[in-house]
């Protein structure tokens, strides 16, 4: 297995495990994939990665910016998608080491996600790296009609304190 910077290259492997994700109902409130230019644009250049095997892509992550407030520059929102067939092999804390190290390279003192507390793989995998549960959106919106909650969780760099 190997990491490399994720690019255009990746994205019709990459559109597919988020899609996947999407198909899960617990990965996102997204109900399609975006174009890769839509997500190209609204995510950091740095701090974006997949991970390959066979040159098969099993999972990838990025982070976004939370606010175009310069105040706000250093705080960001994860996400990490891993292919259904590679669940349980490490790949989502690989991908988050990694992720967490350039992110503290490139200047990002926290980072943020919103996670289904269902996606319990998820939250085992941010509480492992370091993150803290600071509160819970109730039925914060709706999937197919139904009320979601979603659990917020924050890592802050020792970095920057």
């Amino acid at each position: 297995m190997k990491i490399e910077k994720l690019t255009e290259n990746h994205w019709q492997e990459v559109a597919k495990i988020y899609q996947d994700g999407i198909d899960t109902k617990d990965a996102t409130f997204r109900t399609q994939v975006p174009d890769w230019k839509e997500w190209n644009e609204t995510h950091h250049q740095h701090s974006r990665f997949v991970l390959l095997e066979n040159e098969i892509v099993l999972g990838w992550c990025a982070i976004s910016p939370v606010s175009k407030r310069d105040a706000y520059k250093g705080v960001a929102e994860v996400s990490v998608y891993v292919s259904l067939n590679s669940l349980g092999k490490g790949i989502g804390n690989m991908l988050l080491e990694i992720m967490i190290t350039a992110s503290e390279e490139n200047g990002i003192w926290t980072l943020y996600s919103s996670l289904f507390p269902e996606n319990e793989g998820s939250v085992k995998l941010h509480v492992k790296n370091g993150f803290r549960k600071i509160g819970i959106r109730e039925k914060i919106a709706q999937q197919n009609g139904i009320w979601r909650d979603t659990v917020l969780f924050e890592r802050r760099s020792k970095k920057y304190q």
